[in-house]
């Protein structure tokens, strides 16, 4: 994980309860000199309880430094630990919440994982374990973009079923946007469970690219069936639209004259996904962004829906859902296009 410049470094041991605190203390003060939000400050707090804890818990104490960091014109606090302990045999596990070896709920890394926007984890029995986590101040989300994009998206639970293990999301902030599928396992609430796990992260790291995402969601969603997702984001001003998916979510992108051939990773995020590969295209005034789950039929051509160009995005949407939903299935459709003049 690269990290980038740093000051203003704390550097502590924490050996007995009391550290704990002082470490937690420390983190909110610092959170609120970089400029985090109260409520963001209080996740880091929360994540720096749990890496502290964990310290005395399984490793019988060992050292947190905490320190303000910069990157690509970004600032953010990084936390790094350090013990001597039996190291942790198995990291995934780990991470994974309702696992734990010391009859605790076992949801310390996982909630650092959600709280924290990247994490690393190096462990061995001889040397002890070494985390090192970030946090990025988000940019503002005012909602809109001006005209610079549509949105418009449809879903259903299948058979009419009262849960829907589709989710999609759209967020905006400056200049940028990330809209993006997700298909949860199977059907029912744990198929809903799954895909709201991995939507939760998402809109909670939203302006971190898309590798650190996709890693970030396997994580979050190691305790659940897993999902699928396809995700996409744009930058505005670079006039850049960059995807990534694993699993059977479809992409289309409609009105570029160039080709778009993203590379699809096969899986299941949180069970055995490989890492997701993004791929870059160009994104103008007349491109047109479909994703959709498999609850959608996927032999069709654009020419035999004109309305995507022609009707708003949510009507476009609803006439691919009601046109190409499976009854047997969740069904969700987002489009995305350039905004109108």
């Amino acid at each position: 994980m690269s990290g980038g410049e740093t000051d203003e470094t704390i550097v502590m041991p924490v050996t007995w309860q009391g550290d704990v605190k002082q470490a937690c203390d420390s983190a909110r003060q610092l959170a609120a000199a970089i400029g985090f939000p109260e409520s963001h400050a209080e996740e880091i707090v929360l994540a720096v309880n749990e890496l502290a804890t964990n310290l005395i818990k399984h490793a019988s104490g060992g050292s947190m430094e905490m320190s303000v960091l910069r990157r690509d014109g970004r600032t953010g606090i990084q936390v790094k630990t350090d013990d001597r302990g039996p190291g942790i045999k198995d990291v995934n596990r780990a991470i994974t919440d309702g696992y734990s070896t010391a009859g605790s709920l076992g949801i310390g890394l996982g909630t650092v994982n959600r709280m924290m926007d990247e994490m690393e984890i190096h462990s061995e029995r001889s040397s002890g374990t070494h985390i090192e986590c970030h946090r990025w101040v988000r940019p503002t989300t005012d909602g809109h973009v001006g005209n610079d994009l549509e949105f418009g998206a449809a879903t259903r639970a299948y058979q009419d079923a009262s849960e829907n293990g589709d989710a999609f999301l759209i967020k905006q902030w400056e200049g940028h946007a990330l809209a993006g599928v997700i298909d949860g396992l199977g059907h029912g609430q744990f198929a809903q469970r799954a895909s709201q796990t991995a939507r939760h992260y998402i809109e909670q790291h939203f302006d971190q690219p898309l590798e650190s995402l996709f890693r970030g969601v396997g994580r979050a969603c190691r305790a659940t069936r897993g999902v699928v997702m396809a995700l996409g984001r744009f930058d505005l001003r670079q006039q850049k639209l960059t995807v990534a998916s694993v699993g059977n979510v479809e992409m289309r992108l409609i009105g570029s004259t160039q080709r778009f051939n993203p590379i699809v990773r096969r899986g299941i995020i949180g069970l055995n996904a490989p890492n997701a590969v993004c791929f870059d295209h160009p994104w103008t005034a007349e491109s047109v962004l479909v994703l959709h789950s498999d609850g959608l039929r996927t032999h069709w051509a654009p020419d035999q829906f004109p309305e995507i160009l022609r009707q708003p995005a949510s009507a476009a949407a609803h006439r691919l859902l009601t046109a190409l939903g499976k009854p047997d299935d969740d069904a969700t459709v987002l489009i995305v296009r350039g905004g109108r003049s």
